[in-house]
């Protein structure tokens, strides 16, 4: 799942973060709503985590503004209001689950996979195939002829953004953004991680091609 974060407690945030990074998610990060909202006109999120007490207002705001504008994407409101009034009130404003804190960060995880599995938002479900590569979305695993496919998270994401169109040149950027969420300051960090995924890909690590000066693709031929 590729998920927004929106909580001004920056504890709070980076546990978040770093736990649902580690189950294979990918997450970027709203300190208030303005940041949200920008976040949001960039890219497309299958969930969201929203605080309700952010610097510039409620969260709640920003769930009405949704709604208003058709955009169905899961929101689980994580909030310290407590009281009825306050589950109903965040409802009405058309959250879809409510977690008071403090919360367990393994209940997080499972209500909004629980809610993108309601809401069919999950534009990313499905199983993609580039000749004997095969990525399944929902279960987030790789494999090619048929083997399974070990590769850390990161790596995995290149492979997720690749595998949905191959033959397409994704730019260096593209791919920055895909993995951390913003562009990088060095491009060794995203040659790291191609060199993880193609030593994983072994004998089909020509798969991989780096179109010079423009970025890479997934050769849509069949892999020997």
């Amino acid at each position: 799942m590729h998920i927004l974060i929106v909580e001004d407690d920056r504890q709070i945030a980076e546990n978040l973060y770093e736990f649902l990074e580690l189950r294979g998610h990918r997450c970027d990060y709203a300190g208030d709503l303005r940041q949200a909202g920008r976040l949001l006109a960039q890219a497309a999120f299958d969930a969201i985590v929203l605080d309700r007490n952010l610097p510039d207002g409620d969260g709640l705001q920003l769930a009405r503004r949704l709604r208003g504008e058709g955009d169905g994407t899961p929101v689980l409101a994580l909030t310290a209001r407590d009281t009825l009034d306050d589950k109903l009130l965040g409802f009405d404003a058309g959250v879809d689950d409510y977690l008071v804190k403090p919360f367990a960060l393994q209940e997080v995880e499972v209500r909004l996979q629980a809610l993108c599995r309601r809401g069919r938002q999950r534009d990313d479900a499905g199983l993609f195939r580039c000749g004997a590569l095969a990525y399944d979305a929902a279960a987030r695993r790789a494999s090619l002829n048929g083997v399974a496919l070990s590769l850390p998270p990161k790596a995995l994401r290149v492979l997720a953004e690749l595998v949905r169109q191959p033959g397409r040149v994704f730019s260096r950027r593209e791919l920055e953004i895909a993995v951390w969420g913003q562009e990088q300051a060095s491009s060794d960090n995203l040659r790291s991680v191609l060199h993880t995924l193609r030593k994983a890909l072994g004998a089909d690590a020509e798969l991989i091609r780096n179109m010079h000066g423009l970025g890479y693709s997934l050769d849509p031929g069949t892999p020997r």
